[in-house]
């Protein structure tokens, strides 16, 4: 096999330059660990971006998976699968919604939100068609297509892929009153992420996802919200709007739906919505396959069984309180919700992402300054004590 070393320099070789890579090599992974080539091991506290909350190679998401290879793994939507029927029906009873739109990325998802806002606008809300227009949030991350990063605030994300695609208002995140005056007749969805993710981990007010609610319900606005990386369970809830108790008209999902195993990802709706739909006006190759459906199937039946959110409620205080311990004079705030969890610090935090993998811990850092910490959920008490240990030897020496 190759070396680390062997294997990072072919990559930078001949991969594109879109990605800041750290300097370590996974060669395989079990659980909240993963390993290099040279059989070094690490805690993984990023988790694929909250793709991994029932830790690497869950075995009954694998036997899930294993089983439906040798069954059948692609049909596109042109046939009927038998397992597309049994998502649907999971995946609305874990929503509380009546109608599911699968895809495959979060990205996908989220263009797909951002369709059927339009087309809804159009056929229910009666706005004239390309006078539509959506609200967004400021240091928003809804993933990288045209669409998406046209209405980006990330310099990164927008610089040279100009023209960009209009009928987009940004205001600032956390911001009720300003949302409320951004509505205007043609106003047909505000699209949100209860928490911020990219952006540093940015947990908004307390009553702001309800007073949303409240103005998208008074407006007939869709309040469409992105919980690609928030949820399943990652912050303690199985959808983070859940901590408000409120529902919003669409629900966008990935990362973790796929069990670690294969992307997934959906939005879900009511048939008020989602009925705009006919054959023809969307669609994916993949979206919805069988071999998705399946994994996707065991990771929901895990989810509800082992009770996930309470996993991740418990162990994120846990680990929260851990972190709160470290001495270290740089460190400004502790700040999320279950195990997603921001540090942010004073300064860049690249040091200290050196430190810690050199003490067996990969993390990575948002917005320069904030560490992410976002296990798997399933990482054991022992673990998470033997991974704080760590963080907290690396951040204090």
């Amino acid at each position: 096999m190759a070396t680390s070393s062997e294997i990072i320099a072919k990559t930078v070789q001949l991969g594109a330059n879109n990605y800041h890579s750290r300097e370590v090599v996974i060669e395989h992974a079990l659980g909240a660990k993963v390993y290099d080539p040279e059989g070094r091991a690490y805690y993984d506290m990023l988790s694929a971006y909250s793709a991994l909350n029932f830790g690497h190679l869950h075995p009954e998401i694998v036997a899930a998976a294993m089983e439906q290879l040798q069954k059948v793994t692609l049909t596109s939507r042109a046939f009927h699968n038998a397992v597309l029927g049994d998502f649907y029906e999971q995946l609305c009873d874990l929503t509380g919604k009546a109608m599911i739109l699968p895809m495959n990325t979060g990205a996908e998802a989220v263009e797909t939100a951002l369709k059927t806002a339009r087309r809804w606008g159009v056929e229910v809300k009666g706005v004239a068609n390309e006078q539509q227009e959506i609200i967004v949030c400021a240091n928003n991350f809804h993933g990288r297509t045209i669409a998406i990063i046209s209405f980006s605030t990330d310099p990164s994300a927008r610089i040279n892929y100009g023209p960009y695609t209009p009928g987009f208002k940004i205001i600032p995140y956390g911001d009720a009153a300003a949302l409320e005056q951004a509505v205007t007749d043609r106003t047909v969805g505000f699209l949100v992420e209860p928490i911020q993710g990219e952006a540093g981990i940015i947990v908004p007010p307390e009553g702001y996802l309800r007073q949303v609610r409240e103005i998208c319900t008074r407006n007939n606005i869709l309040m469409i919200a992105d919980e690609v990386q928030t949820g399943f369970a990652r912050t303690g809830r199985m959808f983070a709007c859940q901590y408000e108790q409120i529902s919003p008209d669409i629900l966008v999902m990935g990362k973790a739906l796929g069990g670690g195993i294969m992307p997934v990802s959906a939005i879900a709706a009511d048939a008020e919505v989602l009925g705009v739909y006919t054959p023809g006006t969307h669609g994916s190759t993949f979206g919805g396959n069988p071999l998705a459906c399946a994994v996707a199937i065991k990771a929901m039946e895990i989810l509800v069984r082992d009770d996930y959110p309470q996993m991740a409620a418990e162990k994120g205080a846990y680990f929260m309180e851990r972190l709160r311990q470290i001495k270290n004079p740089h460190i400004k705030e502790i700040r999320g919700k279950g195990l997603l969890i921001g540090m942010e610090f004073d300064h860049p935090a690249e040091e200290y992402l050196d430190k810690m993998m050199a003490h067996g811990v990969l993390a990575k850092d948002t917005h320069e300054c904030t560490i992410r910490f976002a296990p798997p959920l399933t990482i054991s008490y022992a673990e998470l004590d033997d991974a704080c240990d760590r963080i907290t030897q690396a951040l204090q020496e």
